[in-house]
């Protein structure tokens, strides 16, 4: 079993901070295969409405590149062999358009065990949230992952 730290919901895990570029943003749309020229056409996307080059939805999970992830693996007590990614899910205040800088703060949300009975261990279920805000300190994006860790049998 791990050895879970003492968290309390409420607490924030990590923060990160990252400018939304113009090659991640092609990086992204070739990845998501994401057509809409919004994404790699200037012209496309000023006359579609935005500032500049849109960022695909997804766009937030650069932030990973700028997280200590293994520290917040530490943290969470979590034994990373026996993790996987329950959901993801993403709540849009206004698109991020290329420029854009952000800050993120992760928030543990959730920490509880479920499942388990006819001879199977629990699993833990934690939940993270993360805000990202701009610059004017205005929420963007709201991030939040749902990770299971199976349980051990006794």
């Amino acid at each position: 079993m791990s050895a879970e730290r003492t968290r309390t919901v409420g607490d924030v895990l990590d923060e990160v901070a990252f400018t939304v570029e113009a090659g991640k943003v092609g990086e992204f749309a070739r990845a998501t295969h994401a057509t809409d020229p919004v994404h790699s056409d200037p012209v496309a996307a000023a006359a579609a409405g935005f500032g500049a080059l849109a960022a695909t939805p997804t766009h937030v999970v650069v932030s990973g590149h700028h997280r200590d992830q293994r520290a917040m693996v530490e943290r969470l007590g979590l034994a990373l062999e026996r993790v996987i990614v329950g959901s993801v899910r993403w709540r849009y205040r206004r698109p991020l358009v290329v420029g854009d800088e952000l800050r993120g703060v992760r928030r543990l949300v959730g920490d509880e065990r479920v499942g388990g009975g006819s001879g199977r261990p629990p699993m833990r279920r934690i939940t993270l949230e993360t805000t990202f805000v701009d610059a004017a300190g205005e929420a963007a994006v709201e991030w939040r992952e749902v990770v299971l860790e199976r349980g051990v049998p006794s």
